[in-house]
């Protein structure tokens, strides 16, 4: 009878616990509900032009946003075909400040810092390193509920000359 009522008394503050970790979750992601969802773009009409999607979802009782997503372009003359996969997991601290870490299949491993400069808009900036390029990846959602993305990378040395690299326009599914 001890060894129930103990397994019961563990459950229940267990079960408690959980119930009051899930609510104290910090509320600074809910800025970027907007990206939640699976995003498709569409391959286009010209060879080279990437196409793919990326899935945006809540994960650990609402505390990350885990970004999957994929890429890949068709090949230009004789080039090759490009397959990409990343991974971004985003995540706020207790005071709503957003932080992301991003993994690619390339070897990237890229700390950002996640702000939310108007409603539907949400801007990655890297760190500035010594001899490393900076990156900014923004997203914005238009009116016609599609989302733009955009990465623009700054050269070593001139962490604010950030030039346009890749950009693109998706749709939920």
């Amino acid at each position: 009878m001890r060894r129930v009522t103990g397994f019961a008394l563990a459950l229940a503050m267990s079960v408690a616990t959980t119930a009051t970790i899930h609510a104290a979750a910090p509320t600074g992601l809910d800025a970027l509900s907007f990206l939640l969802g699976t995003w498709v773009t569409a391959r286009g009409d010209q060879p080279g032009v990437p196409y793919g999607s990326a899935t945006f979802a809540r994960d650990l009782l609402d505390r990350v946003i885990v970004r999957r997503s994929v890429a890949a372009t068709d090949p230009v003359g004789d080039g090759p075909t490009f397959h990409h996969e990343d991974l971004i997991v985003i995540r706020a601290d207790a005071s709503g400040a957003i932080q992301a870490d991003f993994y690619d299949s390339e070897g990237h491993v890229i700390r950002y810092t996640v702000t939310v400069p108007a409603p539907g808009t949400a801007s990655f900036v890297s760190d500035a390193g010594p001899g490393a390029p900076r990156y900014r990846l923004t997203y914005r959602l238009g009116d016609d509920g599609r989302l733009a993305g955009r990465v623009e990378i700054a050269p070593p040395g001139k962490p604010e000359e950030f030039a346009p690299y890749l950009a693109w326009t998706s749709t939920r599914t």
